[in-house]
């Protein structure tokens, strides 16, 4: 019989046993002779120091096993909510998950932000109920939970699989071939319940207990008779889904295989913001936990570590891979990072090197404050990168108070102008920034014709306008959600350089937002919350005026017993001290769960703008103004009258909104 081959991935919320079950598994497929405990700081696959002593999953790691007709590679997930970006790359590798829920606190908001990337990424998904052995589990109860708090389509595998005819008719009634199936039979074939898991019709739930092992070879059977095992191209292809480094400082590209064979010294071809480029695979390793087995190839459906790749970050695709969706999580803090007695340059090489890891990680020197500022996830991520910078360069650093990530968009679409002609120098750029949906990120893209400038520089002010954050013009904060298209531009024959047009197109793009702001078309975006509040019920009141005060969107309150639940969304900004008030005024019987949401419209912009008295015209490192030539010398002209000193005309037409067959774009990400 063919075995079946599958890249699974385990998925939790903190502490619901993820890395107790992926254990279990290893050890019931007998790839591990002896069970490790995260509580003991020796699981298999809690393989860092700083994981061992935290007892969370901080990197991923993989591990493989053979169970009866089964070769599963596992991949333990993060499950802290600071690491959920390391758990959503790996999303990107995966043929199924496995979606951890602990018996002792449900289904929590961290499990639906891992069941929405799920449906996101469309990775069909298997649910296994830890901790079943407690007195407290309730089977019929936590089954009714998932179905409401997840989806109807999650249906008992046990039940499933034993031919239950009320279990086979809930998962008929998923699709109309099922159904007809079902009608015709009074049962459904095996293969049409593995199409149903495949294609996220069902979600098969599994119950147990992973540290006795309840349960656990019950799974891998029932993932046996469930699974199919996926079909690839011929054509070369693969995805990056995670970056790090070796004990020997080796940086590691970690790729899933989606066509076609890997091998070692193999050329691989991809494209980093938009310029193509191509190098040579030197090892291929697959990995068993912190040890690893160098290999001369690896088949589609497979993942492997490799060295000898420079340009890769988290979600580079290679081949023939189509380039994927731009990740939903982001940072929502801001800290400074106090250098102390460190060189600021070591400090900010050794973080933007932790950055190429993982890119949401973004690293920035604020010239006007004279001050290093990093983007991280939560006050648990700041520290591990702490720990990190002392333990990999030796760096004793300290961060300030963290403060909410803010950023700016635009509400009008709007032209800019940039001009640069000091003496022997010359470029101009004429750019559109139009606004896009939240969540969107940068888009870049070409109406200029090549009669007017050259393919080479349209490409070049492109690449200016994605290799670097811009900042928005209110409070100095990053700009996103907009389209920037490039309209015209002029290059001279003998004096234009290449980074004529990097001042150019900055200059176009501050311009731009200057003339935006003129129009009170600048927006402040800030982040937030979904947030879940549980309270004794006669603490309702106080809840509810709380979350008005906010400014929070919340849906009605739902009583059950002697608890109320509040679920919505509120500002970041409010919601970040709230749980120590919860606790008090519920007398520690409350809980506040909070998952990211995205970036709204800033609900006091008025009063963060005014505390950031940021002058744009000020920032000279982000300046709007233009320079122009006249009599053998350059000078400063203001931003506002660039338009009447532009030396190209636009041709109107160009101006109006974007149409999809008007240029091809890609986008930089959210």
């Amino acid at each position: 019989m063919r075995v079946k081959r599958a890249v699974v991935g385990i998925l939790a919320h903190v502490d619901a046993g993820k890395t107790t079950l992926a254990e279990a598994m290893l050890y019931a497929a007998g790839a591990i002779r002896t069970r490790g405990r995260v509580d003991h700081g020796d699981a298999h696959l809690d393989t860092d120091a700083m994981e061992r002593e935290r007892g969370i999953t901080i990197f991923s790691a993989q591990a493989s096993l053979d169970f009866e007709n089964l070769h599963l590679m596992l991949v333990d997930a993060p499950g802290h909510v600071d690491f959920s970006a390391e758990a959503e790359r790996t999303l990107q590798a995966l043929d199924y998950a496995i979606l951890v829920v602990g018996a002792n606190d449900g289904v929590q908001g961290h499990t639906e932000t891992m069941w929405d990337l799920l449906t996101r990424y469309r990775v069909p998904t298997f649910l296994f109920v830890n901790k079943m052995d407690l007195g407290t589990a309730d089977r019929d109860a936590l089954m009714a939970q998932i179905r409401h708090r997840l989806s109807t389509s999650c249906l008992d595998a046990e039940a499933l699989l034993a031919g239950d005819e009320a279990a086979l008719e809930d998962a008929a009634a998923t699709e109309e071939a099922a159904l007809e199936e079902f009608l015709d039979a009074g049962t459904l074939a095996p293969a049409t319940l593995q199409r149903l898991v495949a294609q996220r019709a069902i979600f098969p739930i599994f119950f147990g207990s992973a540290l006795r092992g309840d349960g656990v070879e019950g799974l891998l059977r029932g993932m046996d008779a469930l699974m199919v095992e996926k079909t690839w191209p011929q054509a070369f292809a693969a995805r990056v889904y995670k970056v790090s480094r070796s004990a020997r400082g080796e940086r590691l590209a970690w790729l899933k295989v989606t066509g076609g064979t890997l091998r070692a010294k193999m050329f691989v071809q991809g494209t980093d913001r938009g310029e193509a480029w191509e190098e040579k695979i030197d090892q291929v390793r697959i990995y068993q936990a912190d040890s690893f087995q160098t290999v001369a190839e690896v088949p589609a459906g497979g993942i492997c570590a490799v060295t000898g790749l420079s340009h890769v970050l988290p979600g580079s695709a290679l081949g023939e891979e189509p380039a994927g969706v731009p990740p939903v999580l982001a940072p929502v803090l801001s800290y400074q990072v106090l250098v102390g007695d460190n060189d600021v340059h070591t400090v900010v090489r050794a973080l933007r090197e932790l950055a190429d890891e993982d890119p949401l990680i973004s690293v920035s020197w604020q010239e006007h404050l004279q001050e290093v500022h990093v983007q991280l996830m939560g006050a648990v991520q700041r520290e591990v990168i702490q720990q990190m910078l002392a333990e990999r360069y030796g760096l004793n650093v300290d961060f300030g108070p963290g403060g909410i990530l803010y950023k700016e968009t635009l509400t009008v679409p709007v032209e800019g102008i940039g001009h640069f002609e000091p003496l022997r120098h010359y470029a101009e750029a004429h750019l559109l920034i139009e606004p896009l949906p939240r969540g969107t990120g940068i888009e870049v893209g070409t109406r200029a014709s090549e009669d007017d400038l050259d393919r080479n520089w349209q490409r070049l002010i492109l690449t200016h306008v994605l290799e670097r954050e811009h900042l928005g013009v209110l409070k100095g904060s990053p700009l996103t959600d907009v389209r920037i298209t490039l309209l015209g531009g002029r290059a001279h024959a003998k004096h234009t350089e290449g980074g004529d047009f990097r001042q150019a197109t900055y200059r176009a793009i501050r311009q731009a937002l200057m003339m935006a702001r003129e129009q009170q078309g600048c927006l402040l975006l800030e982040p937030w919350y979904r947030f879940r509040l549980v309270v004794p019920a006669d603490k309702i009141g106080r809840a509810l005026a709380d979350v008005q005060r906010m400014g929070a969107d919340f849906d009605a309150p739902e009583v059950d017993g002697e608890m109320a639940t509040l679920v919505g969304f509120a500002p970041a900004s409010e919601m970040r001290e709230y749980a120590l008030d919860v606790s008090g005024y519920s007398g520690g019987l409350g809980r506040l769960a909070l998952e990211y949401a995205g970036y709204r419209a800033c609900h006091d912009a008025d009063a963060v703008v005014e505390r950031a008295a940021y002058d744009p015209e000020a920032d000279l490192p982000n300046t709007p103004d233009s320079v122009f030539c006249s009599h053998g010398a350059g000078y400063t002209v203001k931003w506002h009258e660039v338009p009447e000193r532009a030396h190209v005309t636009i041709d109107p037409d160009r101006l109006r909104p974007w149409r999809p067959a008007d240029a091809s774009f890609f986008s930089s990400g959210a």
